[in-house]
């Protein structure tokens, strides 16, 4: 899923933190009870065209399975990539998109209008019309949309599957230098989201940043997301010691009278990513950061890493989602 916010950041360049790197949310996986529905199997073919719900004008826009990979790639990793990380993302672009058009087809949303997906960013895959890549890439339109398209055209008829169904191709940004197994932000164990190595994260753009937060402030931002938390004593005491994963992803931490996970401080405080430590120096909690987004599955700065040191599309994603396939498939 491309962050709950599937929602994630690219760090390539400073105009590249506009793009929203990963999506979204997280289509229907099965929850540690086995109560969640999962998405329906898929046979072996692939929507010939999407039903796109445009945000901003309220209409329902048909586009070809080729223009809606090249405006989701295009508004989700910069063109700046190499092509073998432009290839990947596009088969984590194109998986994810298959499996929330069944996941819709099955349990229609009425907010869709008819649509298999919007191009709202905070619950799906950003996209970009034509006309916003230009907009977007100005004087570089040209040779950004011919490489974009050329990773597109290269790989379109393939998808990642496990079990017989399309995986949840997470992605994110750039991970801490190792990615995030599913179950430590979601809650939900799969076997193709594991927490592997992404060593090439560590020499991204403001791969560590730091945040610092005023107490009236920090209270504020955590009172309204849980109402009853409670702050007494001296600022210093405000948190406990972090329950932190192997990948480095807080799991829980005390903040006041509440335990919060990782991921709701992260979201209360806009925080680039649940992989951070927390101090205080007297007068403000200083919060040190490391990589930007939710950590599961393809690291986009880690896959071009990959591809600039010589790894091709198959190896970047076999790395990331070991032990899902890819599958050629063919138009419906």
């Amino acid at each position: 899923m491309a962050e709950s916010r599937f929602r994630l950041y690219l760090l390539s360049a400073a105009a590249m933190l506009a793009l929203p790197a990963v999506s979204a949310r997280l289509p229907a996986v099965p929850d540690a009870a086995g109560q969640q529905e999962a998405a329906a199997q898929q046979p072996a073919q692939s929507a010939a065209c999407y039903r796109v719900y445009r945000t901003e004008t309220g209409d329902v826009e048909t586009l070809s399975l080729r223009d809606y990979l090249i405006g989701a790639v295009g508004a989700e990793m910069p063109a700046s990539y190499e092509p073998e990380a432009l290839k990947a993302q596009t088969v984590a672009v194109h998986t994810y998109a298959e499996r929330i058009r069944a996941q819709n087809a099955a349990h229609p949303d009425p907010a869709l209008h008819g649509a298999d997906f919007s191009d709202d960013s905070t619950h799906y895959l950003a996209f970009y019309s034509e006309e916003q890549l230009r907009k977007f890439y100005g004087d570089a339109f040209a040779e950004s949309y011919e490489k974009i398209a050329g990773a597109v055209d290269a790989v379109s008829d393939e998808q990642l599957y496990y079990a017989d169904e399309p995986i949840v191709a997470a992605f994110h940004a750039v991970s801490a230098g190792q990615t995030e197994a599913s179950e430590n932000v979601w809650g939900t164990e799969l076997p193709y989201l594991r927490s592997v190595s992404s060593e090439g994260d560590t020499g991204a753009p403001e791969y560590e940043t730091v945040r610092c937060i005023q107490p009236d402030m920090l209270r504020e931002a955590v009172q309204a997301v849980r109402p009853g938390a409670e702050f007494s004593g001296a600022p210093e005491t405000w948190f406990g010691a972090p329950d932190v994963s192997t990948a480095g992803t807080v799991l829980h931490i005390r903040c006041g009278s509440e335990e919060l996970t990782g991921q709701e401080l992260r979201d209360a405080l806009c925080l680039r990513s649940a992989c951070f430590t927390v101090s205080y120096d007297g007068q403000q909690f200083v919060f040190t950061v490391k990589g930007f987004g939710h950590s599961v599955g393809m690291s986009q700065y880690g896959a071009n890493v990959m591809a600039k040191n010589g790894s091709t599309c198959d190896e970047i994603l076999a790395h990331y989602y070991p032990g899902a396939e890819p599958v050629h498939l063919t138009a419906e």
